[in-house]
Formats: C-alpha cells, structure tokens, sequence
C-alpha cells in the first residue's frame, strides 16, 4: 500500500515553547511511498524529487514527535525510524510534514575537481584547518557566544556519519577518551583527532557584539556580507576570507591566533539564500592587531552605509561629511578619496547608474505621458543610437500657458554629471510674478544645431505668433536659431546681459545707472534724454548699444512687440539656480527632480490661488496700491464715451479705455492702469492664476510598479561618446560669463577663517584650520 508523504527543505529552529521547521525555497512538496520503504530509498526520492547531486549535497531527515510537550526533532537514523515516522503520520494529531535539511558534502564538487575559488579569498594563513567547521555532531546544541538564541545541529545521514571502526561520530570507539563534538576537528597535514579548548567569554576575550547565530538565514551572499562588514567594522575587528565560491563563504579573523570564525553555505543549489552553518563569536586577538584603516570598509561598503543620506534629499554629505559619518557611525577611518568614491557609489545605488538612466529613459517619458495627458517628450538618437537631445514639456504646463503673458525666457546651463550636456528651458512668468516652466531639454552643447531642434520642438507646443516675444542672451547660436525656427515671434535681447557686455568691453560702471533708467523708461522722450546723457560720456558705449545691440532688442518701447515689464531672464536663471544641486545627477533622476518641484509648485501656488479674496493676484495687487493712491490727487475730465483727460502730477495726457492707452505710455506696455479693476489685463486676474494652476502633475512612480510595451522596452538608447577623462579631480563650475564678476573669499591671517581680515578678527587664540599666525616668531 501507498501512502503520501509531505516535505519541504529548510532548518529548525528553536522557539520557546516548541521547535519550528523554516521552509527556504520551493514550498511544501510531496511523494508517494510505500509502507514499507526504507531509509535510503526514501532519501533517492527526495534527492530526485529536489533535483540534487548525492555527490554535492547531505539530506537530513527529521520531525517533531506527536506530543503534547516540546521535544528536540527526531532524525531519521535506519528503516525502524521510518517505519515510526510512517506510522505516527497516520495519527490524526501529527501535522507537521518532514523536515529535510539540505547542505554541501564535506568536499564539494569544485574543490574534488582542485578549482580555485572565484571570489575575494585570501591565500594566505596556509596553518588554517580547513575541516574545522565540517564536524559532524549529533544529540547536541552548540551555545551560540554571540548571542543567547540557540538552532538545532545540522545532522547527517546515517552511512556518513560513522567512522572506519563503525562508531557514531559523536560516540567514540572503543578505548579511546570521549570527545566533545563540537570541537573535534582535524588536525592541519594529520589525520588524527585535536580537542580545542572550550572557548568562553573572559577577561581576555570578547565577543563581536552582533546578534548572528547558527541557522540564521540571508536573502544572499551580498546581504551576508554587507552585514559581517557592518559588524566588522563596528565591532573594531577585520577578518579575512579563507574560502569563497557560489555557494560556499569561510571567514576568519585577521588574527591567527583568534577563534572567531564564520561558515556559510548556500542552502540548495537553486536559492539565492544563505544559511550560517556554523560561528564562533568570540575573539581571542590583540589590540596590536587593530587597524584605523579598516580592510572592510570599502567603498562600497561605506556607500551602502552612508546611502540612506541621500534619500529625499539633493545635495546631501560632502566627502569630508562621509569620512566624518565614516569614524562617528562606523567607527573607522577612512580616506578623502575613498570618502569620495562612497559617496559617488551612494549616488548610484540611489539615483541609478548614469548608464543606465539612457536605458530607462524612453520607459520613463512613455510613463510620464501616461500619467499626464498631453506631455509632449521626444528623444533624438544619432545612427549609432546614441544619445543626442531629448525634450519634454507636460502637459498641465502646455495647456497652463494659454492665460500667461507670451513673453518666454530661454537660456541653457551646464550639466555636471559623467555625460555632461546641457540643460536648456523654456519658461513663461504666471500672474503673480513667478517662474511658470514650459519645456526643458538636454543636449550636447550650446550651438545651433541643438538650439534648432529644441526650438523647433518649443515651436509646437506654443505656436509662432506676432505676440510672442522670446527673452535671451545675446548669444550667437541662439540668435540665429530663434531667427530659423520662429518667423512671426519677435527677438528680445535680456538687459541684464547686455548691461554685463558693456561693463566687460568698455570698463564703464559707473554709466550704469544711465543705462538702467534708459532700460526702465516707458516714453521715448525720456528714453532720449537718458541716451544722450551717456553719448556725451561714453560715446563709443551709445553706438553699440544703437548699432551692435539695436534699440529694438532691449529698450521696451522700440521694441515691435510686447515684453510688457520683462527686461531680463532672471525667471530663467532663477530655475537653473534651482537646479545647482541637481545638475550632477543622471539624467532620469534630474528630471525626477525637476518633475518633484514642478507638481510642488503647482499644488502650493493653487492653494494660493485658491484662498486669494481680491480680483488681482497678490503681487498686481501691491503693484496697483501705489498708483491708486497717485490717482487721488489728480483731475479727470470725460471727453468722450472711451477718452479722458487726466491732469495732475507731473504728466497730463489723455487716456483711451477703448484701445487701453495711455501717453504715459504704462497702460500700453504694462497692461495695468492706475486704478480701475476692469481694465487690468486678464493675466493678472485671480481667475486666470487658478486656472493656470488648476491641474496635477503627477510622477511616475517606482519602475516595478510601470507598465511599458515591449515596443518601448527595447528601443536603445546608448550613451553620448565623451571625451577623454582629464587628469584630476573632475570640473564642476563653469567658468564665469562675460562680464560675470565673482568676489574672492578673504581669509584671516590670524585664525585662518574666510569672510574677514587679520585686523578685524575677534578670535583671541590663534589658527584653527592648521594655518599658524603669521606674526609668530619662527
């Protein structure tokens, strides 16, 4: 007759009030036998039904008793155990199935075959006894020093554990003394037994500290040992690597002569997962064998630590910040460069390689245009499919831009990461004064070429229209770009760069003020008088500005457009400023950021928008308060239904409501009249700021969660070619733009600080940043 049998392969572990199997890999399994099958014919059908080797692999076969109290697993040693095991099954109190425990042979297939371990092994230590943790013991729990758990041994099979004279391993022959288990061990070059003294706790000892134990498991070989190395290094001790493959990992302390040591296997040949055989936590080493420059605190290492710093966060530690967390937290010390190239590693292991961020990068545009209808992303790749530009403007923005002004700032800034490039943007300016982002690209550099597609992309989302002004820098390729793409947009030159050429070509500062009072002027008259008072200073400055420049490029009433009260690109440089921190990162993880701030903005600004009580945003509203309060002294006469004339003040003129003009010239540029709400331009209102903002951006999510068509998994996206790595430590400030000053930091001579002089210092000792003071005698 047959009977179905249950198993499943894992350990025991010990519980308080019972003895636990933990299944690792494959689940509960099961076979049909017969009554009366035996021992080793019951093992053949768990091997083949495992799929393992009997030459690689021992099975230990085991349960608990049926009864009512806790008892150690009983292991299965001939046929009568299992013919016991057959007939207590049928016994409706027994429910747990057949615990079978799986570990390598004392000689594993690739050292019978004299392969070298393929991992971090250390040669060297040649008296090491090999077969010290392959002892095979039965009916014992060894005390875990470490730690007060206990697990029950791993047993093995009967026909492996008897010795030549037919005794138990755990029972010696006859006439020789008894041995404890645990500590018999071969010796190194002999064949005879060696007792190891019982090692304990004491004055002269220490334990590491962690909580290991014998039994315990790992999702890994790489979990096991990121926590040996923690422990390691916390617990101010090394230790070397004695043997290392697939599935096997041998430890030992740096020291000899000390007893910690560490023996791992894989628990099937299948799994992932490591399981701790056998541990003694205890040191017996020196202290003249400690070492501030820990061997395992690898960059890698202190990069996995550290990682969790980086999390939410764009800047985070600096180097000097890692070698500080390194000797507080780690209790190590480590080098500036291995501080540097943790810290890099933790970029990595956060924000993703910057390989792999081209990789990914069609994945993440086919879900941001997922989530958000109507973004517009475009990748361009080179014949080699490289990576050339890419473009990405969202959706909410795109149909946002409808109530701002058609004024768009462009400017690019430098990306600092492995790729470099460059990051170009597009943004308008909302009803209350504020950056509002409209699309944003990455390309090789600033030449025409780059500056072309991405225009010619930026053209589609927001037309090309006689209203449309475009704010930039005076830069060639952008000058000609914008001239290509946009036929009706007109051109506008920013002021504040033209204001830097000036200082940087003629050396005249002091013409300034001029300039901006000429910039900020709003009729021609005044603009005139201002030009001719810097002709007859700087002549020379006068004729580049009418000639070189144009009148038409930077002073708002010659321009053919409206660029109402924008003058310059700050709103675009204010992002880039935005981005300082960021423009390291990969690509993808930047316009992660990018698209974090984004939807921050938009949620914080509709909030605002939404609690707003008067017709005009906040800051028309503070604009407008000033030039009401002018209004009240001033006489108006009606001449017409639409014309009045207003007098008073400085200025008289007469003001058109029909055509929205004034000879004040403010009403026409700026759209904001002095007092009357019906008049204000529609951009300014309160109802046009929320529905600017009166929609979501959301982000992608985690990539496990993303659901991508193949079509779109397998497009390749390869990484630009680079030029070759300088020598040294990598660039990452550009150099300053023309006419672009940057202050030196003065440092005191006397206690070695930054910010002040020796003459005005405070401190009353001397350096202390290792820097003597000067006036000590030498």
């Amino acid at each position: 007759m047959k009977v179905v049998l249950f198993f499943e392969a894992g350990n025991w572990e010990e519980l308080e009030d019972r003895w636990e199997f933990r299944g690792d890999v494959g689940g509960l399994k099961s076979i049909l036998v017969e009554e009366e099958i035996s021992l080793r014919g019951l093992i053949d059908k768990i091997y083949a039904k495992l799929g393992l080797s009997k030459d690689t692999m021992d099975l230990v076969l085991s349960y608990t008793p049926p009864l009512n109290k806790k008892c150690s697993p009983l292991v299965l040693k001939d046929d009568e155990d299992v013919a016991a095991l057959l007939a207590s099954r049928s016994d409706s109190t027994c429910k747990i199935p057949l615990g079978v425990t799986v570990e390598p042979t004392e000689v594993c297939a690739y050292e019978k075959s004299g392969q070298e371990s393929s991992d971090d092994t250390d040669g060297s230590h040649d008296g090491f006894r090999d077969n010290y943790f392959d002892v095979d013991y039965c009916d014992s729990e060894p005390t875990d020093v470490g730690s007060s758990r206990q697990t029950l041994p791993v047993f093995r099979n009967a026909e492996r554990t008897s010795n030549d004279n037919g005794a138990s391993a755990t029972q010696p022959a006859e006439g020789n003394p008894p041995v404890d288990p645990l500590l018999q061990v071969t010796g190194a070059g002999s064949d005879e037994p060696v007792n190891v003294p019982t090692i304990e706790a004491s004055d002269s000892t220490f334990s590491d500290g962690s909580d290991l134990h014998e039994g315990k498991y790992f999702n890994t070989k790489k979990d096991l040992k990121r926590k040996l190395s923690d422990i390691a290094m916390k617990g101010n001790f090394e230790f070397r690597t004695r043997k290392s493959n697939r599935s096997l990992w041998v430890i030992e302390c740096i020291d000899p002569n000390c007893s910690w040591r560490l023996r791992a296997t894989k628990i099937v040949p299948e799994s992932t997962k490591f399981v701790i055989r056998k541990y003694v936590g205890v040191h017996s080493c020196s202290l003249l064998n400690k070492n501030a420059n820990h061997r395992q605190a690898t960059y890698v290492v202190i990069g996995e630590q550290v990682a969790p710093q980086y999390v939410g966060v764009e800047k985070g530690l600096g180097p000097k910040g890692v070698q500080t967390f390194a000797r507080t937290k780690l209790g190590t010390q480590i080098s500036y460069y291995k501080a540097w190239r943790g810290r890099k590693h933790a970029h990595t292991l956060i924000r993703g390689s910057p390989e792999q961020s081209f990789h990914v990068l069609p994945s993440y545009f086919h879900m941001l245009e997922k989530l958000n209808p109507g973004t517009v992303t475009r990748i361009e790749v080179d014949g080699e499919s490289r990576f050339k530009y890419l473009f990405l403007a969202f959706g909410v923005a795109i149909r946002g831009f409808r109530y701002m002004r058609k004024v768009v700032g462009i400017d690019g800034t430098f990306l600092k990461g492995q790729y470099r490039g460059v990051l170009l943007v597009a943004t308008a300016q909302d009803s209350n004064g504020q950056c509002y982002p409209l699309a944003w690209g990455i390309v090789d550099s600033e030449n025409e070429d780059a500056w072309s597609w991405f225009l010619t992309q930026l053209k589609e989302i927001i037309g090309d229209t006689d209203e449309l002004a475009l704010i930039s820098d005076r830069a060639p390729s952008i000058k000609k770009a914008i001239s290509t793409v946009f036929e009706k947009a007109h051109h506008g030159a920013c002021a504040w760069h033209v204001a830097q050429n000036i200082k940087n070509k003629f050396k005249c500062a002091d013409i300034m003020g001029s300039y901006w009072s000429a910039v900020n002027a709003y009729r021609c008259e005044d603009f005139t008088g201002y030009m001719i008072e810097i002709s007859n200073r700087y002549p020379r400055v006068a004729e580049y500005l009418e000639n070189e420049v144009g009148f038409e490029k930077w002073y708002r009433c010659h321009y053919p457009g409206l660029r109402y009260n924008i003058t310059t690109t700050n709103m675009v440089e204010s992002l880039n400023s935005m981005l300082v921190n960021a423009r390291d990162f990969p690509y993808v993880a930047l316009l992660d950021v990018i698209q974090e701030k984004m939807s921050k903005w938009w949620n914080d600004r509709r909030i605002v928008a939404t609690a707003i009580t008067t017709p005009l945003t906040p800051s028309r509203e503070s604009e407008l308060r000033p030039r009401f309060a002018q209004s009240n002294g001033r006489h108006t006469s009606q001449l017409n239904p639409i014309t009045y004339h207003v007098k008073g003040g400085e200025l008289e003129g007469v003001v058109d409501i029909f055509n929205k003009t004034c000879m004040c010239k403010e009403f026409d540029i700026d759209k904001l009249p002095l007092s009357v709400y019906s008049l204000v331009s529609p951009y300014y209102t309160k109802e046009y700021y929320l529905l600017a903002y009166g929609e979501t951006i959301y982000p992608v999510g985690s990539q496990s969660q993303w659901d991508v068509p193949n079509e779109v998994i397998t497009r390749i996206v390869l990484p630009r070619e680079v030029k070759e790595k300088k020598r040294g430590r990598p660039k990452t400030s550009r150099f300053p733009s023309v006419g672009e000053f940057r202050k030196r930091k003065n440092r005191c001579g006397k206690c070695g600080a930054y910010g002040h002089y020796k003459k005005k210092c405070n401190s009353q000792t001397g350096s202390t940043e290792g820097n003597p003071p000067t006036n000590v005698p030498g």
